[in-house]
């Protein structure tokens, strides 16, 4: 999932059916309900999958010395995930194009008070879409305190000795990795509060059944190999689910540790990941939940939140999760008619009208705005919307501000000087200054900390800046062929022509 591919690739989104797996691991018999092909240049590969029983493969981590079992306490175990897919049967999409070394994360903010805690039980569901033979997927799990970065304060990985591979049979199905520590174990997971009321769990893959290629340019082949899964309906918490990326460069995702949020739109998965987590706090206090307030959210017990007069939305639910409807009757827009009526939140929604803010009056909100809208090429388009500006990284200027009026800012990129110094400049002040100007978004990062920015110190020909000059530079240059893409431009004399092709093929390889 860390990268796309430097062709256009047909990625099958297949809806599958596999069922009455007999124990974990166990045959199940695939059924093809519906198949549809869509063409994009993404390396992702989603593939729909239904299932009316998954089963569980239990990893328990055993040290071999066991006593009476870890610090319990007395409190209720709780369980918290970001997807409502179901752990034993249901819809779930395969992540395909999931490499050796990434891992799949999310992050819990729970109650303060559910600190120190006990980490009980981790799950997640892997699967496989018409796999040609027999699966065997390596993994680990890593837990730790806040969110996923840095070193892991648990990490535990399969063995096939304590902890089991994940074994899938040839054709369609799935398990629900299981994790947890004998409770016998005096060794239990113990998570502190590191300030922000967080912890986090993440599955890696480590070694896939069959990674043929290199996964920035192949992905691993979806018939021979497990991936993880998201559910289908929907991301619902972009900022809490995580993805630790490979690094592939110019044909990658990111690098790292993102957020669904942070992830481009190509390369962000369309649902939460299926993944949950079972803990016990060690300390019980009164239970406390999120408390509404007209809008507001705060978290209480139940008797404080009721002795001021708010809604208690139940016993550990959260603010982060939880929408305080408004109170009384405020803007109401309708799409289809661009019309404005003053209803309450829920009538507005039962009419199908999209609800403006608490205190929004329709004399004075504007439902639909658009204006002028500055890309990062310096261009400006419009009039649009907020969000379609943001889409395409642009800078929205106001409701019903017009291009003509806007200075929209050239755009800006890395300034090669001839002593090898950069700058982040426009075109216009990389020329006037004497700099080699690589191109808008192009960055002074010193990825080989040799003292040069990456950019300034590629081969003639090298078209992407990865120092090596191959078929990607010349299917680049090819595309710029005839304009003044200034990254295939060689010799600077504004045009993409034969003579930049000459020193691509003189420096190829």
């Amino acid at each position: 999932m860390s990268t796309r591919s430097p062709v256009t690739t047909v990625c099958m989104a297949l809806v599958l059916g596999f069922s009455n797996a007999a124990s974990a691991g166990g045959d199940a018999t695939p059924a093809v309900l519906a198949e549809q092909q869509t063409v994009d240049s993404s390396r992702l590969f989603p593939i729909w999958s239904a299932s009316r029983d998954i089963p569980t493969m239990q990893a328990i981590y055993r040290r071999g010395s066991q006593s009476e079992g870890g610090l319990a306490g007395n409190c209720p175990p709780q369980t918290v995930a970001h997807t409502d897919a179901s752990f034993t049967g249901g819809s779930y999409i395969v992540q395909g194009g999931f490499a050796e070394q990434e891992i799949a994360a999310v992050s819990f903010t729970v109650p303060a008070a559910a600190f120190p805690m006990r980490l009980d039980m981790t799950e997640m569901i892997f699967a496989t879409s018409n796999a040609a033979v027999q699966t065997t997927t390596k993994w680990s799990i890593l837990v730790w305190e806040g969110n996923p970065s840095g070193t892991p304060k648990y990490e535990f990985s399969s063995d096939a000795k304590i902890l089991p591979h994940i074994v899938l049979p040839p054709g369609t199905s799935g398990v629900n990795v299981q994790f947890l520590i004998d409770p016998q174990d005096p060794e239990q997971m113990y998570l502190d509060d590191n300030g922000t009321q967080t912890f986090s769990i993440g599955y890696r893959i480590d070694d896939h059944n069959n990674q043929t290629q290199n996964p920035c340019v192949t992905a691993p082949p979806s018939a021979s190999n497990a991936f993880p899964t998201t559910d289908v309906s929907g991301l619902a918490q972009s900022s809490r689910n995580w993805l630790y990326l490979l690094n592939c460069g110019a044909f990658g995702c990111g690098v790292g540790w993102k957020t669904f949020a942070q992830l481009p739109s190509l390369c962000r998965p369309s649902g939460d990941w299926v993944m949950r987590a079972t803990y016990t706090p060690l300390q019980c206090a009164p239970a406390q939940g999120a408390c509404c307030v007209g809008t507001n959210c705060t978290l209480s017990t139940q008797a404080d939140c009721q002795s001021v007069g708010g809604t208690y939305r139940g016993d550990g639910s959260i603010c982060s999760s939880t929408i305080c409807l408004p109170q009384g009757n405020n803007a109401c827009c309708f799409a289809a008619t661009g019309g404005c009526v003053s209803l309450s939140y829920q009538s507005c929604l039962s009419a199908g009208g999209i609800p403006g803010p608490e205190g929004s009056a329709c004399a004075t909100y504007t439902c639909f705005p658009t204006g002028a809208c500055c890309l990062p090429d310096g261009s400006c388009i419009g009039p649009v919307s907020p969000s379609a500006c943001s889409a395409q990284g642009g800078n929205y200027r106001g409701n019903d501000s017009v291009c003509a009026q806007q200075n929209c800012p050239p755009p800006q990129g890395a300034a090669c000087f001839p002593n090898g110094f950069c700058l982040i400049l426009s075109q216009a002040d990389a020329t006037a200054a004497g700099a080699s100007w690589k191109g808008a978004g192009t960055t002074c990062a010193d990825g080989n900390g040799n003292g040069t920015a990456d950019v300034c110190e590629g081969r003639p020909g090298d078209v992407n800046g990865d120092n090596v000059v191959n078929g990607t530079d010349l299917s680049s240059l090819l595309a710029a062929w005839g304009t003044n893409v200034p990254a295939a431009d060689f010799n600077n004399d504004g045009t993409v022509n034969g003579t930049d092709l000459t020193t691509l093929l003189a420096n190829w390889g």
